[in-house]
């Protein structure tokens, strides 16, 4: 992904920050105040998000580093994709859940670390987990992490801040002083986070296009990867509940994060399917389809 896109979504995120801090002014006095400490708020998130966005996602999504000893198939399959690649072998991680599925993250080559959960561990045979991993690094190799990293930190912060003025608004605290600002400043709590997801939308779907793409074209495992995908995708289809067992009580949702996984199984509403982060099954197997005729394999 390149500088300029880059540069779009740093400034979009951080405008969409800002405004709402002007318009938080507006009604509560001081824009220029609350404006700044908007600016430095967005400031402040881009920068940690730059520094620590490998150890943000591990956290969020409770995955665990591991070792070679923990996982010798899992760690093998990284180290080998990562070579052919030619790039440092990334850390490892495990996220203990049953669900099936991968994300990458990291600010760059030499700061990555792959993530895999325990449930696509146990589903994926050797070659279909290597497309899957071909597919996290290729999103190394293309410095796509640090930018879905950095989308997701402040699009969580934008609508932590949109759900305290939504709190605020219903048990009485800013609406008391004018009850017109009051509901104009609710529908922009609710709204705004919702522009913040569609930048998110403006750049993920192709981001994952490329990566299948990338995986595609270092493994030349087309048919790995499109089996791979459909399997995952299946999981999404059959459960329609929260995502709860022994395994995964105790992890949270990932929320905002779940756009750096390679198949977004994780939300239930019919409302985040249809704004989905990822292209349809169907227009991903089309791409890969696409490269292998170009290939020719």
């Amino acid at each position: 992904m390149g500088i300029a896109k880059i540069s779009i979504l740093f400034s979009t995120l951080s405008l969409i920050l800002i405004g709402f801090g002007a318009l938080v002014g507006y009604f509560l006095g001081g824009i220029l105040l609350w404006m700044s400490i908007f600016f430095f708020i967005a400031l402040g998130m881009n920068i940690f998000s730059y520094v620590k966005s490998d150890s943000i996602a591990i956290k969020m999504t409770r995955s665990k580093i591991i070792e070679k000893s923990d996982n010798p198939r899992f760690y093998d399959i990284v180290e080998k994709v990562s070579r052919q690649a030619g790039i440092p072998i990334p850390r490892v991680g495990i996220m203990p859940t049953d669900v099936p599925n991968a994300f990458a993250t990291g600010k760059d080559e030499n700061h990555a670390v792959v993530v895999a959960t325990s449930g696509i561990l146990q589903m994926l045979n050797d070659d279909e987990l290597e497309a899957v991993i071909g597919h996290e690094i290729s999103h190394i190799t293309h410095k796509d992490i640090l930018i879905s990293s950095i989308a997701a930190t402040i699009a969580t912060l934008i609508s932590y801040i949109g759900n305290v003025i939504i709190f605020s608004e219903f048990f009485g605290g800013i609406g008391e002083r004018n009850s017109n600002s009051g509901i104009i400043l609710l529908i922009a709590a609710i709204l705004i986070p919702v522009g913040a997801m569609f930048v998110q939308l403006g750049i993920s779907r192709d981001r994952e296009a490329y990566a299948d793409e990338g995986s595609v074209r270092l493994l030349k495992k087309p048919d790995e990867l499109i089996s791979s995908l459909k399997k995952i995708s299946n999981v999404k289809i059959a459960r329609r509940k929260p995502i709860l067992n022994r395994n995964t009580r105790k992890n949270p949702q990932p929320g905002a994060y779940s756009s750096l996984f390679i198949v977004n199984n994780f939300s239930t509403h019919t409302l985040t399917n249809l704004f989905s982060t990822h292209p349809s099954l169907e227009k991903r197997i089309e791409n890969i389809n696409r490269v292998r005729s170009e290939l020719n394999i």
